[in-house]
């Protein structure tokens, strides 16, 4: 098969296309044709040599093969794993083993979810990983027809996603993105205000309009209920700006972190009293505890909600051997969606 291996760690240029053994599905393990590999900005970390946020190691052995979220056709089975999963369409987040950068896979039968008829290969790939964290974000915030929130890299998989339940309870949304391409997704994906935060007017822009709301009577608009910060930095405390009292700031991330503009924001207690806010980082154990332990739940929810058109994940398409352009692109916020990888897609001219 070909996939894409990391042989030391280092730039997007380490990561190679290469010919490697098939391989094989031990007791307990399928063995998927890949369609789809999921590409997350954890990944760039990984590639680096850095952990990145939350408890996940850096792998201690090279080379290795990349990727952690997979969607294709079961095409062979290990022993004890039942024959009906032959031919099915699956997906699957393969937690801490890395693995799906390539035309084949194999993990845990026990992973598995079918994907839903009336969902492509790629958007199942989305909900499985960036659905599923989206649903685990959600968890901490109580939203409703009176939350205003302000959703930082709102262009991106995650912030696509927390626009969309959003509106679908009703409440207001700023959208933040970087540029006019990416603002204009934001607003065609419902946000009541996109913004662009290159912009150096950006949180006058949303102050005018949450000031344009007090007072109506139906959502009064005095201050932004929640922010939802993936970026941090400069970006995320004007937004945190922008919160009402007893408003909350959930980080998920800093995306920025040695490209433009992202460090995590730490606020002593002292400066949430003064604020007369909340801050919480939501990734890692607190997200997981939240979720019972089990975030399998959380797949699943994400994958009925696709299907079921509650939500639709906005995707962006790479041939797998350009997995080098695909983080690159990542590392310099030039991506909208969630980025993919495909098998069979042959590379682009441009």
């Amino acid at each position: 098969m070909h996939a894409i291996v990391l042989h030391a760690f280092g730039p997007a240029e380490n990561l190679r296309y290469e010919r490697t053994d098939d391989p094989v599905p031990a007791p307990g393990q399928v063995r998927i044709a890949v369609a789809v590999a999921g590409v997350h900005l954890l990944d760039t970390a990984l590639r680096q040599g850095m952990a990145g946020p939350g408890p996940r190691p850096v792998p201690t052995e090279l080379p290795t093969i990349p990727g952690r979220e997979v969607a294709g056709t079961v095409d062979a089975l290990g022993e004890g794993v039942d024959a009906s999963w032959l031919g099915k369409r699956v997906v699957v987040h393969l937690g801490m083993v890395p693995g799906g950068y390539a035309e084949l896979a194999v993990c845990d039968v026990t992973r598995l979810h079918a994907v839903p008829d009336g969902l492509d290969e790629a958007e199942a790939v989305a909900m499985i990983g960036t659905g599923r964290t989206t649903l685990g974000i959600l968890q901490f915030t109580d939203l409703g027809p009176d939350s205003t929130v302000v959703v930082t890299a709102a262009a991106g998989g995650i912030g696509t996603l927390l626009v969309q339940y959003a509106k679908n309870v009703g409440a207001t949304v700023v959208g933040l993105a970087g540029g006019p391409a990416k603002v204009a997704k934001v607003a065609a994906n419902g946000a009541d205000l996109a913004v662009d935060y290159t912009a150096p007017d950006w949180a006058a822009q949303v102050k005018n309009f949450l000031r344009a709301g007090e007072g109506n009577g139906e959502n009064d608009r005095k201050g932004a209920t929640i922010v939802y910060d993936s970026v941090g930095g400069p970006t995320a405390l004007a937004a945190v700006d922008l919160l009402a009292t007893g408003g909350q700031h959930v980080v998920f991330g800093w995306s920025g972190q040695g490209i433009q503009d992202g460090q995590p924001l730490a606020f002593t207690a002292d400066d949430l009293a003064a604020r007369g806010i909340t801050s919480r980082n939501v990734l890692g154990p607190p997200m997981v505890q939240k979720a019972g332990g089990d975030l399998r739940v959380l797949e699943a929810r994400a994958l009925a909600d696709a299907a079921a058109g509650r939500v639709r994940p906005a995707v962006q398409r790479f041939p797998l051997a350009e997995a080098a352009l695909a983080h690159r692109s990542l590392e310099t916020r030039a991506t909208t969606g969630k980025v993919v990888l495909e098998p069979g897609r042959s590379r682009s001219r441009a």
